[in-house]
């Protein structure tokens, strides 16, 4: 960063040259309609998960699906993973 000179105190004109080379990048135009927060806003409407729709079924068919699955759960005499993902 800034060096001090022989006598020990820092050189005022090397910080005030480090200073102007630091703040030369930054942009304080403010006449653009958008702010930075605004563009983060943009970017996680479009980018924001969306569940997938799941058919409807009738309550008969839930308990029979489950049914099965318990069954199938229940007969794995050979000890394989089910498919339905459900291990004791």
């Amino acid at each position: 960063m800034s060096k001090r000179d022989e006598s020990g105190d820092f050189d005022d004109e090397l910080i005030n040259d480090e200073f102007e080379s630091i703040i030369e990048g930054l942009s304080l135009d403010e006449s653009s309609p958008t702010t930075y927060l605004d563009e983060l806003d943009a970017f996680e409407d479009t980018h924001k998960f969306t569940p997938p729709v799941l058919p409807k079924k009738s309550l008969r068919i839930q308990f029979q699906e489950a049914k099965q699955s318990f069954i199938r759960w229940k007969n794995n005499r050979i000890n394989e993973k089910p498919e339905d993902g459900a291990e004791l």
